[in-house]
C-alpha cells in the first residue's frame, strides 16, 4: 500500500507535506509513469492541469508544470476549474493524463495533488505505487526542442459548460435555484451552467480570495444555503465543496437532502428512463439503511463498496453500472462523467424536478432516513478493530439487539489512529446509546495511551 498516496491522491498541509520540491518530484515521476511509459510511437506526452482557487495552488501548480515540462511533457493549463472538469478535459482533449491541485473540502491551509489517467479516470493503486517508486529513480532530463511546452487551455471552461448542458433531459425554466459554491472551483462555471439551463439563480459563496475556500460555505456548512433558500423563496438549493465533485441539496422548506436521498431520486429517475443498468445502484457501506429499503421496494439492488469514490468507481466498472455515489454527495453518472461531479448532479436533480413538476421534498420522500450516529474514536489502534475479540463481541451483541431495524459499522481510518463507529437504529436515542457504548469499548480495548 502506498505511503505517500492516500485515498484521493497526495494531500496535506501546503508547505508542510505538500512542498514545491515534492510537487516537482511527483510531477517528474508522473511524467515517466503516466507519460513516457504510456505513450506509443515516441510522440511527446500531453497533460491537463487544473486547480481550485486556494492560494497555495498557484505555487504548487507552477512546480507541477515545471516538473512535467522539464520531463518532456506538453502541459495545458486549464486554470481554476472543478476536479470533474479536469477529468472531462483529459478525455475531451485526448491527453495522456491530468493533474488536479486541490484538497477538496479541506480548509485553505491544506492542498493536494491528484493524478488522472488517460480518459480522465482515477489511478489504480498500482499506478500510484509506480509513481512513488519512480521518485527514487534518475530524472528524465530532455534538452533543446525535446522539453515540454506550457500553454493556457483557453477554452477549457467553455468546453466543460457545453458538455454539462448537453446532459440535460429538461431545461430548468421556472425553477429558482440558490447555488453555494464554497468560494471554490465552481464559483465561475456553476452559475453559468444553471443560468444557461434556464434557472433563475441566486449565488452565494462565489467570491474566492485564495484563503476563504470552504470557510462557512459549501457542502460542509449548509446553514447559509438553508437561510438563502428560505429568504429568496427558492425551489432548490445546491451546495458544492471546494473542488465541486460533491453536491448536497436543500429543499424549498430548508431541509437538507443528502447524497443518499439524491441517489434515491436519481436511481428511480434512471430506472423510469430505462438507463439504470441491471436496476443496480453502487453505494458505500456508509449509505443509510433507509436507502437500501426504499430501493428494494422499487426493485433496485444496491451493490456495496468500501468508503471513497474511487471504490465506488471500481464497483461501477466491475459491472458496467450506470449510477453510484456516497452519502457525502459524490454522485457518479457513468454516461457523462468518470468521477463525482457536483455541478452535473445538481443539474440532473433540478431537471428531475422540472420534468416531473414535483418539489424536491416530494421526490426525496421516497426514502425514509434511519437515525444514524457516527462517533470518531481517536488515539486508538485502528489496525486491531477487526481482530480484537472484545470489540467484536460488543459488535455482535449490538447487532442482535438491533435486528433488522438497524446496523453497526466499525470503520478504521485509512490515515489516522481513528476508528469510526457508526450505528443506525429505528430511533435516535437507541442509535446514540449503542454508538456510545461501542465507542467506549473501542477506546478501552484499543487505546494507544499508556496505562497509568
Amino acid at each position: 500500500m502506498s505511503k505517500l498516496f492516500g485515498t484521493d491522491g497526495v494531500r496535506g498541509l501546503a508547505n508542510g507535506l505538500i512542498t514545491a520540491e515534492l510537487s516537482l518530484h511527483l510531477a517528474q515521476a508522473a511524467a515517466v509513469v503516466l507519460g513516457h511509459n504510456a505513450v506509443d510511437g515516441g510522440r511527446r506526452p500531453t497533460a491537463v492541469i487544473a486547480r481550485d482557487p486556494r492560494i497555495s495552488g498557484e505555487f504548487i501548480a507552477a512546480a507541477v508544470e515545471a516538473g512535467l515540462a522539464s520531463s518532456g511533457v506538453d502541459v495545458y493549463d486549464a486554470g481554476v476549474l472543478p476536479t470533474p472538469a479536469a477529468a472531462f478535459l483529459v478525455a475531451d482533449l485526448k491527453a495522456d493524463f491530468g493533474v488536479m491541485i486541490s484538497a477538496s473540502h479541506n480548509p485553505a491551509p491544506d492542498n493536494g495533488i491528484k493524478f488522472l489517467a488517460r480518459g480522465g479516470k482515477k489511478l489504480s493503486d498500482a499506478l500510484e505505487d509506480a509513481i512513488e517508486a519512480e521518485m527514487a529513480s534518475e530524472r528524465v532530463r530532455p534538452v533543446a526542442g525535446d522539453v515540454g511546452r506550457i500553454q493556457r487551455f483557453a477554452d477549457a471552461e467553455d468546453r466543460y459548460v457545453i458538455h454539462l448542458l448537453q446532459t440535460l433531459p429538461h431545461r430548468l425554466d421556472g425553477l429558482k435555484v440558490v447555488l453555494d459554491c464554497a468560494h471554490g472551483a465552481a464559483s465561475g462555471c456553476s452559475p453559468e451552467v444553471f443560468r444557461n439551463a434556464g434557472a433563475d439563480i441566486v449565488v452565494i459563496g462565489a467570491n474566492p480570495d485564495g484563503v476563504n475556500i470552504n470557510e462557512g460555505y459549501g457542502s460542509t456548512h449548509l446553514g447559509k444555503l438553508q437561510s438563502a433558500v428560505l429568504e429568496h423563496g427558492a425551489d432548490l438549493g445546491i451546495a458544492h465543496d471546494g473542488d465541486a465533485d460533491r453536491c448536497l441539496a436543500v429543499d424549498h422548506e430548508g431541509t437538507i437532502v443528502d447524497g443518499d436521498q439524491i441517489m434515491a431520486v436519481m436511481a428511480l429517475a434512471m430506472k423510469d428512463a430505462g438507463k439504470l443498468k441491471d436496476d443496480t445502484l453502487v453505494a458505500t457501506v456508509m449509505s443509510n439503511l433507509g436507502l437500501k429499503i426504499a430501493l428494494r421496494q422499487a426493485g433496485i439492488t444496491i451493490k456495496e463498496t468500501g468508503v471513497g469514490d474511487r471504490y465506488v468507481l471500481e464497483g461501477m466498472r466491475d459491472g458496467d453500472f450506470s449510477l453510484g455515489g456516497e452519502q457525502s454527495g459524490h454522485v457518479i453518472f457513468a454516461e457523462f462523467a468518470t468521477t463525482g461531479d457536483g455541478v452535473l448532479t445538481g443539474l440532473q436533480l433540478a431537471a428531475r424536478m422540472a420534468g416531473t413538476g414535483k418539489t424536491l421534498k416530494e421526490l426525496a420522500a421516497v426514502m425514509t432516513k434511519l437515525p444514524q450516529v457516527l462517533i470518531n474514536v481517536r488515539d486508538v489502534d485502528r489496525t486491531a478493530a477487526d481482530s480484537d475479540e472484545g470489540v467484536q463481541h460488543a459488535v455482535r451483541e449490538a447487532e442482535v439487539l438491533l435486528g433488522e431495524t438497524g446496523r453497526v459499522l466499525l470503520r478504521p481510518s485509512g490515515t489516522e489512529p481513528v476508528v469510526r463507529v457508526m450505528v443506525e437504529a429505528a430511533d435516535t436515542s437507541t442509535a446514540q446509546r449503542i454508538a456510545e457504548e461501542l465507542a467506549a469499548t473501542v477506546q478501552e480495548r484499543l487505546s494507544l495511551e499508556p496505562v497509568a
